[in-house]
């Protein structure tokens, strides 16, 4: 492998550290400001549904979380998930944390229950586990059905998140955002077989 070969790729992967890494840090920040200056009032600006005032969430919701055990439980998977993303294209990742907010913030703005407020990273992860999840079926390349295959078989227990389960765990945000991931998956997959 040639040195500017090598070069080439030692600046992608400090490029996708930089952006994985600023966003990580962004959620921290808010939290420890949230948690130490403002005693959890950020979270009222997560999404609210069928509040108009509450559409503003949709921006908000993947950067605002309950507490310190939320944040730290969503963290490693979004840097996971997100860096598998860029593995083909780094402005992958930006196509599909818009798709998946915008979708995943529409459909629980829309099916929420009244009166709750949504927050939390875990609807962009499920959409990144969507996308990577059926990413192979769309392009048809061999690289990424290997990797969907490879995410499947490590991950695919994560299914079961988009169903109801827990209380005080947003399922409405985990399956629309899912949903989101796969829309991004079909869009990224037709413009991949149009350039190719």
């Amino acid at each position: 492998m040639s040195n500017s070969k090598v070069k080439g790729i030692a600046s992608e992967l400090q490029t996708q550290a930089s952006i994985l890494g600023g966003f990580v840090a962004l959620m921290w920040i808010i939290e420890i400001v949230d948690s130490f200056l403002l005693g959890g009032r950020l979270n009222a600006y997560g999404v609210r549904p069928r509040s108009m005032v509450g559409l503003r969430g949709i921006l908000f919701m993947p950067f605002l979380h309950a507490n310190f055990a939320h944040l730290a439980a969503n963290t490693l998977p979004f840097i996971t998930f997100g860096w598998l993303i860029m593995l083909r294209e780094t402005s992958d990742f930006f196509l599909v944390s818009a798709v998946t907010m915008l979708v995943g913030g529409v459909g629980v703005w829309l099916t929420g229950s009244p009166y709750s407020v949504h927050i939390g990273a875990s609807g962009l992860i499920f959409g990144y586990f969507g996308f990577l999840l059926l990413r192979g079926f769309f392009e048809r390349s061999l690289m990424s059905i290997a990797l969907s295959l490879f995410v499947g078989f490590l991950y695919g227990g994560l299914i079961w998140g988009v169903l109801p389960s827990q209380p005080g765990v947003s399922w409405q945000g985990h399956l629309f955002g899912f949903i989101g991931g796969v829309l991004a998956a079909q869009l990224l997959g037709r413009r991949k077989q149009v350039e190719g």
